[in-house]
């Protein structure tokens, strides 16, 4: 087994996530077609240069690009990260650079949250995680939006925690009173320059550190971090997919 593939443990908790096709033609072999599209995400190869032993690339990448416009990934993705306890909160963002190939939509359409900061054409990947660093929910935007702007989409919806834990650069009234108002605490340092300072829990803040730990796990996969796909419906799609991994590693050390 490739060291990129799904060890057997891993296969059995993301297999029954799968969509049933029950009748017609049987589709190729479902754990050698997400093996190879992990290898891409891995890697960062293009499609077409993917080793033959995952199969012919064009149907790695159509099953990829199908279940990213059918919602399947965002499905597999919310059923593993249901079962966390969600006792504390932790939002950041990172900064992805995106490739000229990325970049080649029509003029007068949707930016596909790709957007101009200082380092050029990049887009914003917006997370929320748990205690334990692991992914929530995940919004992209385009790299110059203010951070501010996600939090509503992030945790709408979501169990409200205890605690939301965020930087200085989510610090507004707004988002205060939107995470007081769903019955949790925010813990966000104030700007500098206000004459008020709200206090925070020191050892709480200290915990944003595993929001960072995984932006770098997930930058591991070379495919996020250049975005390559056009569509941010696929860049989403390859972010969650990573995201994934980390829950089904996550669940293998607790077996």
């Amino acid at each position: 087994m490739a060291r990129y593939d799904l060890s057997e443990v891993e296969w059995r908790l993301i297999e029954p996530l799968l969509p049933n096709k029950p009748r017609g033609v049987a589709r190729v072999d479902d754990r050698r077609v997400i093996n190879g599209i992990f290898y891409v995400l891995r890697t960062g190869s293009p499609w077409r240069d993917l080793p033959s032993r995952y199969g012919p690339h064009t149907t790695v990448y159509n099953r990829f690009n199908r279940w990213a416009k059918a919602g399947v990934w965002v499905r597999v993705f919310e059923a593993l990260s249901a079962s966390s306890p969600g006792s504390m909160h932790l939002i950041d963002s990172s900064i992805i650079r995106a490739h000229q190939h990325a970049a080649g939509g029509k003029k007068g359409g949707p930016d596909h949250a790709i957007g101009r900061s200082r380092g050029g054409l990049s887009t914003k990947i917006n997370a929320l995680v748990d205690q334990d660093g692991l992914p929530l929910r995940i919004v992209l935007s385009a790299g110059q939006a203010s951070d501010k702007a996600a939090v509503e989409a992030l945790i709408d919806g979501l169990k409200p925690a205890e605690a939301l834990v965020a930087d200085r650069g989510y610090d507004a009234r707004a988002v205060i009173d939107m995470v007081e108002a769903r019955g949790g605490r925010a813990h966000i340092p104030t700007q500098r320059d206000r004459k008020v300072q709200r206090s925070i829990d020191p050892a709480i803040y200290r915990q944003r550190n595993v929001v960072e730990r995984y932006f770098c796990k997930l930058k591991h996969f070379r495919r996020i971090a250049t975005r390559f796909d056009k569509l941010a419906r696929n860049f989403l799609a390859a972010v969650l997919l990573a995201s994934t991994r980390l829950w089904l590693r996550a669940y293998e050390s607790r077996t």
